[in-house]
């Protein structure tokens, strides 16, 4: 792999901490602005939309912007806010500097995945995509444990400066790593946006919901489920956690590994299986080993199906991905809100704290029928017709619909 996809991997790390390590530390942050936990809980609100409305509008405004350069102005927005909330006077100012940095998310990640891929074979594509996720999944593992042990004991100011850190080396990284690719003449803002009639490519993008809102379903309310049903300790949450990152990094790299081979299968099992799990989460959640083997596996299934995901939108989009590569960011942090709310609305109606698996079971599965639906349409676009001219029956490809 290009040493290129390693500067890549870098900026997602940073990326990846900077969005999932302040939820450890919002006690800290919270006290130190004397507002309420839920008052600090838009911190994470704010990012999520952030992520949502700037992975298009970002990736809009730099269409002009050969991608090389336009990574590195993302990566200076990404140091920008991280700093502003590292040194915020005040909420109000951390709450901005949060937004700024979650602007350059789904922009960095849609157009980094372009890049990833075109820096390789097409038959290497998605595993370039998923090297680059790497980043992201390790910093479960590393970033954010580690971001939260620093923020408790030295100050959550420090762990924001030490991003802000790592947005420097993955910006240094990109300019001396990734190579120049000129801007397409022929690729315009009406090109991206004509890849939105593709069905294959809205296809893609609400399995991506459906798909990943099924696992955050059930990791919204791990902290909870944990200690109220399995009995762990509230300092075991985030070794929990841990294992889930854990799963993240495998399964992104097995996604990545067989979705050049046989995409649409692997979409087939990674979310049936999702499903399945889900729905047994049920009942293992009641055990402690039992609940941490499927944590695990929800991990590594539901990020299984992020590369392939990915890839098809880029392959579907071909031609003019970035936009669309973008905003399928965006959709796993669409999916990530809609499952949390269901999964409020189920434990608040009384159902219980294991009640969000089954609205992540029946979301994963929706995420396959759409799966078996998007291969129907494909079959049913590439089969030949049959037109007879005069006594001859002359076989013709049926017109790709859209």
């Amino acid at each position: 792999m290009p040493l290129a996809l390693l500067a890549l991997a870098i900026g997602a790390f940073g990326i990846g901490t900077t969005e999932f390590v302040i939820m450890g530390l919002l006690p800290e942050i919270a006290g130190d602005f004397a507002v309420s936990i839920p008052t600090a809980g838009l911190l994470v609100t704010g990012y999520a939309l952030g992520v949502m409305f700037g992975a298009p509008l970002m990736t809009v405004l730099g269409t002009k912007i050969p991608r090389k350069r336009m990574l590195m102005l993302l990566m200076g927005l990404f140091i920008a806010g991280n700093l502003l909330s590292a040194l915020a006077p005040a909420f109000s100012v951390m709450l901005i500097g949060r937004v700024v940095a979650s602007l350059a998310h789904g922009a960095f990640f849609g157009i980094g995945s372009v890049v990833a891929a075109d820096l390789v074979a097409p038959d290497k594509r998605a595993g370039a995509i998923a090297m680059m996720f790497t980043g992201l999944t390790v910093a479960n593992v590393v970033g954010v444990p580690l971001g939260t042990l620093i923020g408790q004991a030295a100050g959550w100011r420090i762990t924001f400066g030490i991003v802000a850190g790592l947005g420097v080396v993955g910006l240094a990284g990109i300019a001396k790593l990734v190579p120049e690719v000129p801007r397409s003449e022929a690729v315009r803002l009406r090109h991206e946006l004509a890849a939105f009639k593709n069905t294959q490519v809205l296809l893609a993008m609400a399995m991506t919901v459906l798909g990943f809102g099924g696992v955050f379903a059930a990791i919204t309310y791990i902290a909870p489920m944990m200690t109220h049903v399995a009995g762990f300790s509230d300092g075991s949450v985030t070794w929990l956690l841990v294992l889930f990152g854990l799963g993240m990094v495998g399964g992104n790299l097995v996604g990545g590994r067989f979705a050049d081979r046989a995409l649409m299968p692997l979409l087939y099992v990674s979310l049936g299986a999702l499903a399945v799990v889900l729905a047994l989460f049920t009942l293992t959640a009641h055990h402690k080993i039992a609940a941490a083997v499927t944590i695990v596996l929800i991990g590594a299934l539901g990020f299984a199906t992020v590369p392939p995901l990915q890839k098809r939108v880029l392959d579907q989009a071909h031609g003019a991905p970035t936009l669309a590569s973008a905003v399928n960011i965006g959709a796993f942090n669409l999916g990530n809100a809609l499952s949390a709310w269901l999964g409020g609305l189920v434990i608040a109606a009384g159902f219980g704290y294991t009640a969000p698996n089954w609205v992540g079971a029946v979301l994963a599965a929706g995420a396959l029928v759409l799966a078996v639906v998007s291969a129907a349409l494909e079959r049913r676009d590439s089969t030949p017709s049959t037109v007879v001219l005069g006594s001859t029956r002359v076989d013709q490809p049926t017109a790709v619909r859209h």
